[in-house]
């Protein structure tokens, strides 16, 4: 962080705001124009520049030896921001990304940012900024033999005067925070299926218990059968990869506001079992542990944000997979609170893992409300989309709270009804439940489901199998992973 004007601003490449209604040039880019000699000007001109959300250009403020004296950043970097009464903490996020991208592709190595959207508070800007700069520059080339050697490596934001320099700083740090613990749920999320497997998750969970000094339990077959978890252990009979049901704890330093646990789905791949899907649906099938890597990336980043709040990250691992040992259509499970369940469709796995998991939090760590992370519905993508998560709630206060950390965080998330008349659905002749319904509601149907094993326990349900992943690059996420609930569950558990 910096408090500096922009003409001092030092580094290989300077990021600035323009909206769309300046008549002339904002005092900070006309001060940085003149000493330009008016190059800035005559480019924005050249290109009818508009400063529309999510336009781009740049200067090469080195050209003249004037202004190579002058500006201490040779490339000028200038993003559209729209109608300055518009401009929302997402608009920000957005600028910032296209601007960092604009400038790594030129080959920056060191970018000093302004503090965009001078109309908000400075703390939520430069979280905005630094959120969306490192999020915008995500890339995931572990796999690969050639690497580019493009990346930003040193990110300056510039605090308009001293007065705010604590905010910004602050936001700063806890945007950097938010972004990484997204980068790590990307990572996760986008690894192949051969590596990222459960005895991987669990060791990834070991690392971030190490890291962050939480606790940590992995549970093997055995003890998983002696807690009588037999809906999460019947979806792991078709796989050789062991089953490992993990249990993160994070408790604050001082006073705990309260405890929650977060639950996350955890297939680390999903060929539907003896229900088995098509070649094309199972190809990314890698995806269905989002809700799992989302928790880790949540775990991971709450001791550095030092939350007052006590969480219990919870994942229930296994792959789905079809063999000679994987449970049939027509089979009955039991589940961890004896609830029977007849096997509809092997393929509606995800809701079976997380019924146990459900069940282990309300009597191991009786937390005062639940939240579950889960691609767990194609008919939630019908409904809503690839862009939008779908929101099911026992409780609409806490419905309303997780609504308003989506919006802050800039995630799309819809509340859908739980109609009770609908549980009729999930009737079976044999058993207590089936776990899968008729394919009108269906999305409504697998929230009802996992609403059984909720008990009374405030509870909310986020069908993440939208936005998980993406087939295309976006604002803020390139093709893949998208790391999706990280970002509204710390908002939801900082604020």
């Amino acid at each position: 962080m910096l408090a500096r004007p922009l003409v001092e601003a030092e580094a290989d490449a300077l990021v600035v705001g323009l909206h769309a209604e300046a008549k002339a040039l904002p005092t900070g880019l006309a001060a940085l124009d003149r000493r330009a000699e008016g190059q800035l000007k005559a480019v924005l001109d050249a290109e009818k520049f508009q400063a529309k959300v999510g336009q781009v250009t740049h200067v090469h403020t080195a050209g003249r030896s004037g202004a190579a004296r002058v500006i201490p950043a040779p490339l000028v970097i200038i993003v559209g921001l729209g109608e300055g009464k518009d401009v929302t903490l997402e608009i920000v996020r957005r600028a910032a990304a296209s601007g960092l991208r604009r400038a790594r592709d030129l080959g920056a190595r060191t970018v000093a940012v302004d503090l965009l959207g001078e109309r908000l508070p400075a703390r939520q800007r430069a979280h905005a900024v630094v959120e969306g700069a490192i999020l915008g520059t995500y890339t995931f080339d572990r796999y690969k033999r050639e690497k580019t050697d493009k990346a930003v490596e040193e990110l300056r934001v510039l605090a308009p005067d001293s007065r705010v320099a604590r905010d910004v700083a602050e936001g700063a740090r806890s945007g950097e925070v938010f972004a990484r613990a997204t980068w790590f749920a990307r990572d996760l999320v986008n690894a192949p299926a051969n590596e990222a497997h459960p005895a991987e998750l669990a060791r990834v969970a070991a690392e971030v218990a190490k890291e962050g000094r939480l606790r940590l339990r992995v549970y093997e077959r055995a003890e998983c059968q002696k807690m009588g978890m037999g809906a999460f252990l019947g979806v792991a009979a078709g796989s050789q990869q062991p089953p490992k049901f993990i249990h993160l704890a994070y408790t604050p330093a001082g006073r705990t506001r309260k405890r929650v646990a977060v639950i996350g789905k955890g297939i680390t791949f999903d060929a539907g079992g003896l229900d088995l899907k098509t070649a094309e649906s199972m190809l990314r099938m890698k995806d269905d542990m989002s809700g799992a890597a989302a928790v880790l990336g949540i775990m991971r980043a709450l001791p550095q944000l030092q939350a007052p709040v006590e969480v219990h990250g919870i994942i229930a691992a296994t792959e789905n997979m079809p063999s000679g040992s994987a449970i049939r259509p027509g089979d009955v499970l039991r589940a961890m609170n004896g609830t029977t369940i007849e096997v509809g469709n092997t393929d509606a796995e995800g809701r079976l893992t997380l019924a146990d998991a459900l069940c282990y939090a309300n009597t191991r760590v009786k937390p005062e409300e639940i939240i579950d992370l889960a691609t767990l519905t194609g008919a939630c993508v019908v409904a809503l989309g690839p862009l939008c998560s779908g929101l099911f709630a026992s409780d609409q206060d806490l419905a309303d709270r997780l609504l308003a950390a989506a919006a802050q965080a800039g995630e799309r998330v819809w509340q859908l009804p739980l109609i009770d008349e609908y549980r009729e659905h999930l009737k079976s002749e044999v058993a207590d439940l089936n776990n899968v319904g008729p394919r009108g509601g269906g999305a409504i149907t697998a929230g009802l489901f996992l609403k059984e094993f909720a008990g009374s326990t405030p509870w909310a349900h986020l069908d993440i199998a939208g936005p998980a992943f993406s087939e295309k690059d976006l604002a803020l996420a390139p093709k893949g992973g998208t790391g999706v609930a990280v970002r509204t569950i710390l908002t939801y558990l900082t604020t």
